[in-house]
């Protein structure tokens, strides 16, 4: 027996003006050799396969209610990084990260913001023959020649809703884009991991999760599905950068619930995982 999902008011979402700027500011950047990074992390098995040196870039032009990163928001709240200080730091681990299979990932914040000197990082270290993987939710996809998806060697691909106007509600962005990217994936033959957060009375309605599985279905080098339980482990950072936050009242889902779901997504076929 499955539960029912908690109900949260579909509020609408923080507003867009400041992330319409910081869109509009990264199609000025000049200089593509730095970068704003807002972070360095080593990680294992979260951000692809062993061990990983993630890169969390600053600035985002979306807006999910759910974001447990909104910290990462604003370019003006990195650091700024050339490429080859970002190579310095990813060599020293290259041996562990060659041992284990793992590699390097860029993140978010949305890389893609910054779509120059991430491709030319991705670039840098695909010629030293370190993995390669990028985290994003698509929305700039097209800012990639198929020439910068040479050097990327998985697409950790965050597929926010299936239905547009649930995924205008959490992002604040169309899904189009999003879609467009990911068929254009497929065609390429690049392997992807499609992640899905789950937010009990937000993404959770079955005809949300039937549009997600169907479309994704479709898409060839998927490998893995990933459902991501929403939980308020992020809450303090949206009180701290003063931010409006619509899900302070919102719950993880239950295992129920989550069963629910990943049946749903399994019956299109799909391998999935809970992370």
């Amino acid at each position: 027996m499955t539960d029912s999902p908690v109900s949260v008011e579909l509020k609408p979402g923080p507003p867009m003006d400041v992330a319409d700027a910081e869109m509009a500011a990264s199609e000025r950047i000049v200089d593509h050799t730095a970068g704003s990074v807002h972070s360095w992390d080593l990680v294992i098995g979260a951000d692809g396969p062993g061990t990983r040196m993630t890169v969390f870039m600053a600035g985002c032009g979306m807006r999910c209610q759910y974001c447990h990163n909104p910290d990462t928001w604003r370019m003006k709240n990195g650091v700024r990084h050339t490429v080859d200080e970002v190579m310095q730091r990813l060599t020293r681990y290259q041996k562990v990260m060659d041992v284990t299979g793992g590699g390097l990932t860029i993140s978010g914040g949305e890389p893609l913001l910054q779509s120059k000197f991430v491709t030319h990082v991705f670039h840098q270290a695909h010629e030293l023959g370190i993995h390669t993987a990028l985290d994003t939710a698509g929305l700039l996809g097209s800012r990639l020649s198929d020439e910068d998806l040479d050097d990327i060697d998985l697409v950790l691909l965050d597929i926010k809703s299936g239905l547009p106007e649930t995924y205008k509600q959490v992002t604040g962005r169309p899904l189009q884009p999003t879609l467009d990217f990911a068929e254009r994936l497929s065609r390429l033959g690049k392997k992807m991991w499609v992640r899905f957060v789950l937010v009990p009375g937000l993404t959770d309605a079955e005809d949300n999760v039937d549009a997600i599985g169907a479309f994704v279905s479709t898409l060839d080098g998927v490998e893995r599905m990933e459902i991501l339980p929403f939980h308020q482990m992020g809450q303090y950072k949206w009180e701290a950068t003063g931010e409006p936050y619509l899900l302070a009242d919102a719950k993880p889902p239950s295992d129920e619930l989550i069963a629910r779901v990943k049946g749903q997504l399994e019956s299109h076929g799909l391998p999935v995982t809970v992370a």
